[in-house]
């Protein structure tokens, strides 16, 4: 569900924790194809090609929930984004962290409006921006 691509998205860099979020795509499009998965999940057939050969960091994870709703063991692309966002709003509920203290501590150039507006799903918001604000955000409850 992107948020459990790693066991310790804490002891990760950003970069690592997008790459295992990369992992769980590029094994449902391996599993499906890239045409199908294209037709089916609504996304660029290159964007897709370019994740089975490596790195897309700005996939969009709307992009990204809609690929991994068309594996038969996960809900779909709705429940995956609702889902996550839950996830994100409680880890900074336990970290008692706002959206401006994770503007401050990540390598974005997002202000905090902007984080909150992604978070919120306002605005799309990439792997790349999803991995770093994970991190920050588990990194922090792990202290």
């Amino acid at each position: 569900m992107l948020y459990d691509a790693a066991d310790d998205p804490a002891r990760l860099t950003p970069v690592e924790l997008r790459e295992a979020y990369e992992a769980q795509l590029r094994a449902v499009v391996s599993a499906h194809g890239v045409e199908p998965v294209a037709d089916d999940a609504d996304v660029d057939a290159d964007l897709l090609e370019a994740l089975v050969e490596g790195a897309v960091p700005q996939l969009r994870v709307e992009d990204a929930a809609s690929i991994l709703a068309l594996d038969e063991e996960r809900p779909d692309a709705e429940a995956i984004l609702l889902e996550l966002r839950d996830h994100l709003l409680m880890a900074m509920t336990t970290g008692v962290v706002d959206v401006d203290t994770i503007a401050s501590n990540v390598d974005l150039d997002l202000s905090g409006q902007e984080v909150q507006q992604a978070l919120e799903g306002r605005t799309a918001m990439t792997l790349a921006q999803l991995a770093a604000i994970q991190q920050y955000l588990a990194e922090r409850n792990d202290r």
